[in-house]
């Protein structure tokens, strides 16, 4: 027989298997001879009642042998010469769009305006050290997406939404660690990322598809139909396809501005702006550990939510012994983001703390209409940098003195590598949006006794939470309701939140544009070759 039961075991057990099948058998009322196989499917830390504890969710087998659990690897077709459909952007939803292309027998031919991950890394290193920003190259812009060099956190709550395991399966095969497929919370790492990022491109290379960098799409090729067809680069060159699918990323504005141009509707959508708030890692061990934190647990972290003057306040993108890098697109802007490394062993826990956003928060760049949010973020990056003082360095304050509305007069120690300066961010930001922030980290104070202290800082400004701009698409066929053939994609579309909830999105696409092409053309044919 199986069954699905769940353990709950003390550290000392964690990984104590034998420990482990007997609690099993005990619950299942069975002989630990007849328990043929406990396999792991879930685990996770619970510190919530004062005592750490590991659950466990497992399916056992008793009195009957257990099917042989063997990790399956997809297997990608040759599509050399089969019909093309044309990416733009190489991160979760152009990549997993890609590889579900493959399967399905359509050639993808990806195009990414940044460089790939290896090169990109160079450009990383020359905005902390020197402050300048590559607009191509850089946190938000490259292959394997923003999220490749800012933590590859992979929990998503999408689990309505596609098919989870299958995008972490499918991470596994390309070189991910196997844990993340139990983990409650997964996680890979900006050190590790970067590798299984690279591997999927051998994957879409070696089936027949094709992967282009420093390729940035300038506009969209529509034709007398009115169906898009193909687009253009900044290079010149006129690329063909049976469909243009759009993953570009929450921070690609040119994109959102040239397919405006093209007669594409476009819509303001809900997004969060706010600070990084950073504390050290010793300290949040302590409160969420219960003041003892033992050597074999990871590095704590926190979620946190409320509401103020009808707008929720609450941590976003939660870094563990992690970092705050910049995210910037530009020079002249500054924009602050979080990752963590796969030990997540820095002295250093942080997190956005952010506001939500509605478009009818917006009424003072109304003018902008869909691009009102995008007008909001600029005008933020633009006093951070001003505050800060140039060549990426962020403004920032203690938390205590964020709260108390007074200036700082020193600052603590930071992971902010292009270094921090002291300025008011409770007077700089717009009233409403730091009055909530205050009050947001007032109570998260009260509810993380230890939270407030002298020795975390607020870090200016996080702004690229989401994309503020939704690309509009039919919800049956998923195409744009006014160019047919153009595909939103994704996070910076509006349809995901996150590196699976984008790759669900890119599998989702990806099968409906293969349903809706014409069969048997290829992209020589529809080019007029």
């Amino acid at each position: 027989m199986r069954a699905f039961i769940e353990l709950v075991v003390d550290l000392d057990h964690a990984d104590d298997v034998t420990h482990q099948r007997r609690l099993a058998a005990q619950r299942l009322g069975c002989s630990e001879a007849q328990l043929t196989a406990l396999q792991l499917r879930k685990r996770s830390l619970d510190a919530r009642r004062g005592r750490v504890v590991v659950r466990l969710q497992c399916e056992a087998y008793y009195d009957e042998p257990a099917p042989q659990e063997q990790l399956p690897r997809p297997n990608y077709q040759p599509v050399t010469g089969s019909r093309s459909v044309l990416i733009v952007g190489c991160g979760p939803a152009g990549m997993f769009a890609a590889l579900r292309l493959i399967e399905l027998g359509i050639r993808p031919v990806v195009l990414e305006r940044g460089k790939d991950v290896q090169a990109r890394r160079r450009d990383l290193a020359t905005i902390q050290r020197l402050g300048e920003v590559n607009p191509d190259s850089n946190y938000c812009f490259g292959e394997g997406g923003a999220g490749t060099y800012s933590d590859g956190k992979l929990y998503t709550r999408a689990t309505k939404r596609g098919r989870v395991d299958d995008v972490l399966r499918t991470l596994v095969a390309h070189g991910a660690p196997a844990e993340i497929l139990v983990e409650a919370h997964p996680h890979i790492g900006s050190n590790r990322l970067p590798k299984v990022v690279a591997a999927m491109r051998q994957t879409i290379l070696a089936a027949g598809g094709e992967v282009r960098f420093n390729c940035r799409v300038t506009d969209l090729i529509v034709d007398a139909a009115g169906r898009a067809c193909g687009v253009v680069t900044a290079g010149g060159d006129e690329l063909i396809g049976e469909a243009v699918i759009v993953a570009t990323g929450h921070s690609a504005r040119d994109v959102f501005e040239l397919l405006q141009a093209r007669g594409a509707r476009l819509d303001s959508k809900p997004f969060a702006v706010g600070l990084r708030v950073e504390h050290p890692q010793p300290l949040i061990d302590r409160i969420q550990y219960h003041g003892n934190p033992d050597p074999r647990l990871p590095a704590a972290s926190y979620r946190l939510a409320t509401t103020v003057a009808d707008r929720a306040v609450f941590s976003f993108c939660m870094c563990p012994g992690g970092f705050i890098v910049p995210a910037a697109t530009a020079s002249d802007e500054i924009v602050v983001n979080g990752m963590s490394l796969s030990r997540r062993d820095s002295p250093f826990a942080n997190s956005g703390i952010v506001v939500a956003i509605e478009p009818d928060d917006l009424a003072a760049h109304a003018q902008h209409g869909a691009f009102a949010g995008i007008e909001l973020q600029r005008q933020l990056e633009s006093m951070a940098f001003v505050a800060g003082g140039g060549q990426q360095r962020a403004p920032a304050q203690r938390l205590s003195d964020f709260i108390a509305a007074r200036a700082s007069s020193s600052l603590p120690a930071c992971s902010y590598h292009p270094g921090i300066t002291a300025a008011p961010l409770h007077d700089l930001l717009p009233p409403l949006l730091a009055a909530r922030l205050r009050q947001g980290l007032q109570r998260f104070a009260g509810s993380m006794r230890g939270f407030l202290t002298e020795d975390a800082v607020v870090v200016g400004v996080e702004t690229r939470t989401s994309s503020p701009v939704r690309i509009r698409r039919d919800a049956g066929s998923l195409q744009h309701p006014d160019i047919a053939g153009l595909y939103p994609c994704g996070e910076g579309a509006g349809y995901a939140g996150g590196i699976v909830s984008a790759a669900l999105d890119g599998i989702r696409v990806a099968e409906a544009c293969a349903a809706a092409a014409p069969a048997g053309v290829s992209a020589a044919q529809l080019a007029g070759d």
